[in-house]
């Protein structure tokens, strides 16, 4: 068994000169490859210089894999897929599968993670890793003995305009932001006031997908929230206090967060209605906004490429580990089994704006 932590490289490797030098492309499997984001993956990993060598997924709908090769291996299951795997470990170093790409419901990541790195392959999984925190435990454990390495899909973190905010609000706070050693005599960090608003439209399939069943997909806030509290984590630092939830139902939730440096309204929705303008299906459908002591961010646009960003990243060993995940999956648990307190927004904890609506 290897105990190499190092995961594959992808088409780039050191040379002796400092310089990158081609290398033979690494090898993907991807788990999930009818999924609505299975697209972003594939052609992350074309575009980083890789092979997609087998693919799987329950349903058989993947005529998407032709778009980016005709040599790719397809199972309906998941066992068939497995022993493929397997079988390609034993063989060649370069018949193996290097990395396995996991695009599947919520409730599968950690299964699929583990036969993944049982297999022998680093994995690229997307949000979330987990739905419960305790489980990154046992696969932090797994990653020891098996010497591969888990990475996630943190993507708003390379957003350039999220980028060019967390720079501001860094130099903004005279470098003393994270967990920078504070002296006797320093200024108090800034205490930012945050709105946080996602709102992007789906129909009644939702509810009647694993994507509606809490259980499986963690809920609104896990599904799609935890990039945004990872934002925000991000950002201004870990949370100070216990969150606050202002609303909850199958279509929308909203609260109150206090972080290290900022006080934050937040509100997550699915519902068209919501949105600050009308609905136009397939062209205009989200709104993405983030606003900092009165200055509004909209980061709606911006979102093309930046799975293959992310993918670079990981490839050149800058990737998003269990480390870098765990404290938003861990808030966002606090968040889902918080009491609902409807109608307790103070000044305190106050409420976010569309909830006055």
């Amino acid at each position: 068994m290897t105990t190499n932590l190092q995961p594959s490289t992808g088409n780039l490797q050191p040379s002796t000169s400092g310089e990158p030098q081609l290398a033979q492309p690494s090898n993907f499997a991807l788990i999930g490859a009818a999924g609505y984001i299975a697209p972003r993956h594939l052609r992350a990993i074309r575009d980083t210089g890789n092979v997609l060598v087998a693919a799987v997924d329950p349903k058989d709908a993947v005529g998407v894999l032709d778009q980016y090769s005709y040599n790719t291996r397809f199972f309906t299951e998941i066992e068939r897929f497995d022993r493929h795997l397997e079988k390609l470990r034993r063989g060649p170093e370069e018949s193996r599968v290097h990395w396995v790409s996991i695009c599947s419901p919520n409730y599968l990541h950690d299964a699929h993670c583990r036969l993944a790195l049982r297999t022998g392959a680093d994995v690229i999984c997307e949000k979330p890793i987990v739905i419960n925190p305790w489980n990154l435990d046992a696969l932090e454990e797994l990653e020891a003995e098996t010497g591969r390495r888990i990475h996630t899909v943190l993507q708003l973190r390379v957003h350039p305009q999220l980028l060019k905010l967390r720079e501001a609000l860094a130099a903004g706070d005279a470098g003393r932001t994270g967990d920078a050693p504070r002296r006797t005599g320093d200024a108090p960090r800034r205490t930012h006031d945050v709105v946080l608003t996602y709102i992007t439209a789906r129909g009644p399939w939702y509810h009647v997908s694993w994507k509606g069943a809490p259980e499986k997909s963690g809920g609104i806030a896990l599904n799609i929230g935890v990039h945004f509290f990872d934002l925000l984590l991000w950002l201004f630092g870990k949370a100070v206090r216990s969150p606050a939830v202002h609303h909850s139902d199958p279509q929308r939730m909203a609260g109150y967060l206090e972080l290290e440096r900022a006080r934050v309204r937040w509100f997550l929705s699915i519902d068209p209605a919501d949105l600050p303008f009308p609905v136009e299906p397939g062209a205009r459908s989200t709104f993405r906004s983030i606003t900092v002591d009165g200055e509004e961010i909209e980061f709606t646009e911006g979102f093309t490429g930046l799975h293959t960003r992310v993918y670079e990243e990981t490839l050149a060993g800058r990737g998003f580990r269990i480390a870098d995940a765990r404290p938003a999956i861990d808030l966002v648990y606090r968040i889902r089994t918080a009491e609902v307190r409807a109608g307790a927004a103070s000044e305190a904890a106050p409420a976010h704006p569309l909830l006055n609506r």
